[in-house]
């Protein structure tokens, strides 16, 4: 697929939590596309924004919070601005995708910004393909009509999509400080980076489903099942995520290392390892 280089819109993948997407969206006329949120709570999120709600915007509901019907339907509030198709969460891509084009007719190339909510609810209820699927053509059908192009990703959905789609954004944001501290740790400690390269993903498993405060690597690898690591090599990716900032050591004790879970920050771990596969696409 022609990639956002070859074409007009600057596409930007957003990390973290909302309203972060929206920031830099001001275009007057604005279609959007919610899988996470429903038309009420995402109209209501502008008013946190510094542009605040576009002048004119068009709605494609196809987010879990509202049923699906057989048939979509659109209503126009054009008081408020608004134009909304409710589609629920059945709706296949390419059903979204007309949806979207049809709220577009009309509209001189440029002129408008796309926003997608999160993309994460897609990858937790079909699977990372059907995410990198419906952002494929997404920016392939759009990024030539569109100004700007804004596509969220909640933490904790599955990070490899943020690298599965990193060549086809121009940005990505929300990840700046772990980027910088994966960046330094490459750096000073190669070693250890490359531990945490490869089984960071089994390390953030090994942690949440192990059921001690206070564990040694081997029982955060017996916590496991079909493990890649050894207990050593999770040791090591163990230690690369308390330098990261992802969990803490427990200091009272002078045998093996024990690691402090209940510091532990999934958020971090997430972000980190979205850093690390970022990093990792652009090899």
């Amino acid at each position: 697929m022609d990639g956002p280089n070859d074409a007009d819109a600057t596409v930007r993948l957003a990390c973290g939590d909302r309203p972060s997407v929206r920031d830099g969206i001001t275009a007057e006329r604005v279609v959007s596309v919610l899988f996470g949120t429903d038309v009420e709570a995402w109209r209501t999120g502008w008013q946190r924004t510094a542009a605040g709600p576009p002048s004119r915007e068009a709605v494609v509901d196809a987010s879990d919070v509202t049923r699906s019907g057989a048939a979509s339907s659109t209503q126009v509030m054009a008081n408020g601005g608004l134009a909304y198709t409710i589609l629920g969460r059945e709706a296949g891509n390419e059903r979204v995708l007309d949806a979207l084009a049809s709220h577009l007719d009309g509209a001189p190339p440029g002129t408008v910004d796309l926003v997608i909510d999160d993309l994460a609810p897609v990858a937790a209820r079909d699977g990372p393909d059907s995410a990198v699927a419906f952002t494929d053509r997404f920016v392939a059908r759009f990024a030539e009509r569109a100004n700007r192009i804004a596509i969220g990703y909640a933490r904790g959905g599955p990070a490899e999509v943020v690298s599965r789609i990193g060549d086809r954004v121009d940005s990505l944001v929300g990840t700046d400080a772990e980027t910088v501290a994966v960046e330094r740790l490459s750096r000073e400690d190669p070693t250890t980076f490359g531990y945490v390269r490869r089984h960071w993903a089994e390390a953030k498993r090994g942690i949440e489903a192990c059921d001690r405060n206070y564990p040694q690597s081997k029982q955060v690898h017996a916590a496991l099942t079909d493990p890649e690591t050894t207990p050593r090599t999770l040791g090591a990716t163990l230690s690369g995520l308390v330098t990261l900032g992802a969990l803490d050591t427990w200091s009272e004790t002078v045998g093996p290392t024990r690691y402090d879970l209940t510091a532990y920050r999934p958020d971090r771990a997430w972000a980190i390892g979205a850093a690390v596969e970022t990093g990792a696409s652009d090899d």
